[in-house]
């Protein structure tokens, strides 16, 4: 099987998963425990603490583990309103964010708050000066991703914290799940408070992920119990997982580079195909050969396309049938038989946007497969051809 689904999970990595291995057999003691086996569980914690840090370029004590990247979203912005709340009630972010993020600021809007969902174009960026325009003396946080999980389209984010730079008091908070590892991340240069990340989308184990809390910000807790995690997370750290976690985000970042630059061509390669298959139809933005830098406007691991007409679940498994895994919205949407709200909010149109298709490239991934895909697109589109619904 050829598994393009890598937004929504990605194969952990061989040496991340003996790592694992090893802590779990040997260090298993709990990291709050006085004896020596919670002394040495408790090193191996603060040291992963420390891998983290030095990848990202900041400071050990302004990362949190948690049990993943909706957690480390839920754990921002719930966090920080409630601690800021009595600064302002208005809150900023996009049409096309991850229900972690989407559904917690619908939840906040039930609770008091004010909340300005702003648009994207066409290829799913929002607009800085968007977010300028939207500021109010009464908003407290500005939430944007960095990379969307269904189209791959990178926001302004450099361009939005140099503009809330002059607004010190509004918070801003960045879902970068889906773009560690494949983008540049300047936490500091580009002004970010929060910045939320998940282990499994870099060749890490489920269950663990990262929130970045600025020097100076403070949270409310989301759970109540011990002091763990500077106690913003209470519970006992799973050891073995987090330190698998931290060799899979430093690894993701220092091979960075190279491996986007692959992916950049593939991406290329299969928007090519797409392009000659009349029936589909690109979502977002292509890749020129001007873009294939760090300064493109979609992200290297991500292709979006939709073939009008055809429910998404049938050609996702006529893939299937053919070896090929591939998803239509992300995993957290795709069994709600619903059209993308991303889609409907690049103003795609409804046809568009109920038949999406997401193919996402990883490590393991190179030029034969895209072709493989390619070919496998071109047979599969014309024997479903003759069962495409007419409007």
């Amino acid at each position: 099987m050829l598994y393009f689904d890598h937004c929504a999970s990605t194969p952990p990595r061989e040496d991340v998963i003996r790592t694992m291995m090893e802590v779990m057999a040997k260090h298993y003691a709990n990291p709050s425990s006085l004896h020596q086996g919670g002394v040495e569980a408790g090193k191996l914690l603060e040291r992963s603490r420390a891998v983290v840090a030095a990848a990202f370029g900041t400071s050990q004590a302004e990362w949190t583990f948690t049990s993943g990247g909706t957690e480390s979203n839920n754990a921002a912005i719930i966090g920080a309103t409630a601690r800021y709340r009595n600064k302002g009630k208005h809150l900023i972010t996009t049409q096309i964010e991850h229900p972690s993020v989407y559904d917690t600021f619908r939840r906040l809007s039930n609770e008091g708050f004010r909340v300005t969902y702003l648009p994207v174009n066409e290829q799913g960026t929002v607009a800085a000066q968007d977010v300028a325009a939207a500021l109010t003396e009464d908003t407290v946080m500005v939430s944007v991703m960095h990379v969307n999980n269904e189209v791959g389209s990178i926001q302004p984010i450099a361009e939005i914290g140099a503009m809330l730079n002059k607004h010190r008091k509004v918070l801003f908070h960045v879902d970068g799940i889906q773009s560690v590892g494949k983008l540049p991340i300047a936490l500091r240069e580009w002004g970010i408070d929060l910045f939320s990340a998940s282990a499994h989308k870099v060749g890490g184990p489920r269950g663990v992920g990262l929130l970045y809390t600025r020097h100076g910000v403070q949270l409310e807790p989301l759970l109540a119990g011990g002091g763990q995690e500077q106690g913003l997370r209470p519970g006992t750290e799973n050891v073995a997982a987090i330190v698998a976690s931290a060799k899979a985000f430093r690894l993701a970042l220092e091979t960075r580079e190279a491996r986007s630059a692959r992916m950049f061509g593939l991406r290329r390669r299969l928007v090519r195909c797409i392009g000659e298959i009349p029936e589909l139809v690109l979502n977002g933005a292509a890749v020129s050969d001007e873009e294939l830098s760090m300064t493109a406007v979609m992200a290297p691991h991500i292709v979006n396309f939709s073939y009008p007409g055809m429910k998404p679940e049938v050609l996702i498994h006529t893939l299937e049938e053919n070896g090929i895994l591939a998803s239509t919205k992300s995993a957290c949407s795709s069994k709600e038989d619903k059209p993308s709200q991303v889609l409907l909010a690049m103003g795609l149109g409804k046809e568009r946007a109920s038949s999406g298709i997401r193919i996402s490239f990883g490590d393991e991934h190179g030029e034969a497969d895209v072709d493989y895909l390619c070919g496998k697109l071109n047979e599969v589109v014309a024997r479903l051809k003759p069962f495409e619904r007419k409007e």
